[in-house]
């Protein structure tokens, strides 16, 4: 009771005072910026990034504080129950909009944060191991479809699954879709052959993509990448409207003031869209993709629709209303 009182009265004064007042005085005391991810992931590397800008930008320190747990869950969780003042933010990526489908959430997907800004996204790569027999998404799906269930796509929980759910569904063919505890080991395990195939995510697989450890068939974006330009979309190859890009964006307390929310955006929006960091995020597998809160705002219940039909379509557990 104490805490929502202490948010509407937050909301409230945020009101009175004059947008232009309230955006100057910020920040006057550091800015925590959760990570609901271990260290080291995409999530991690691009709050830290952010956090270093905007130390810079502000003039106030950007504590980074990784919170992993329950594909995200605990982190988000933190964040949206923090006060809505500016000083919490969270770094998000598209397991915000899946967890609904296969979670019983602690917060409301749609009402609990307000997003500050998307800032782009990784794409996956349909990937096997350099000793199976296929050079493209045609040989996989042949192979597939003479061998019913047995082909191992190595995946894991959260994006990873549904990324391969999706395929499955969209290319009407049976994988044998085996989970391990994280993107990493099932990579290692497709090298290895221990499985077939799985869905590569550009920034840890692009080495070894390279260096031909992996061989990439697809990307599994709607568009082309300029670090791997011989290979097709799915939707090229075959698997029409395939889509599973990994997008991250910044987002803070439902309630925190407009004008904050405002400011924040544009010294990110500012600092991803310069030259420097273009070339920065392409060399790491990512593409700037710049969102407004108003846009995140429509986007988000449109992913969870379509992330509640691909768990549908593949039988996946369904969150307990």
């Amino acid at each position: 009771m104490f805490s929502r009182l202490c948010r509407a009265l937050i909301a409230s004064i945020a009101v009175l005072l004059p947008a232009a007042v309230l955006a100057q005085a910020y920040p006057t005391k550091p800015i925590r910026l959760i990570v609901p991810f271990a260290p080291g992931g995409t999530n991690d590397i691009l709050a830290r990034m952010v956090a270093t800008h905007l130390s810079q930008t502000l003039g106030q320190t950007m504590i980074v504080d990784n919170r992993p747990g329950a594909e995200g869950v605990i982190g988000t969780d933190l964040a949206a129950k923090a006060t809505p003042d500016g000083y919490t933010l969270v770094v998000l990526s598209s397991a915000y909009t899946m967890n609904p489908v296969v979670r019983k959430l602690p917060y409301d997907t749609l009402t609990a944060l307000e997003f500050v800004a998307k800032m782009g996204a990784t794409f996956c790569v349909l990937s096997v191991g350099p000793l199976l027999p296929v050079n493209s998404v045609k040989d996989l799906l042949a192979t597939a479809e003479r061998r019913p269930g047995e082909i191992v796509l190595a995946s894991s929980g959260g994006w990873m699954h549904f990324a391969s759910a999706l395929f499955q569904g969209l290319s009407k063919h049976k994988f044998n879709i085996v989970l391990y505890k994280g993107g990493f080991p099932a990579m290692i395990d497709v090298i290895g052959g221990q499985a077939h195939a799985h869905f590569a995510v550009s920034v840890p697989a692009l080495p070894f993509l390279r260096s031909g450890q992996l061989k990439g068939l697809a990307i599994g974006g709607l568009k082309r990448t300029e670090l791997l330009p011989d290979l097709p979309t799915l939707d090229e190859a075959g698997v029409k409207g395939y889509d599973a890009a990994n997008w991250y964006a910044v987002a803070a307390p439902s309630g925190t003031p407009r004008a904050i929310v405002m400011k924040l955006h544009n010294e990110i929006a500012r600092y991803f869209t310069s030259p420097a960091m273009q070339k920065q995020m392409t060399a790491m597998g990512a593409e700037i993709d710049i969102k407004t809160p108003d846009e995140m705002r429509k986007i988000i219940p449109a992913e969870i629709a379509k992330w509640t039909q691909v768990a549908i379509d593949a039988g996946m557990p369904r969150a307990i209303k």
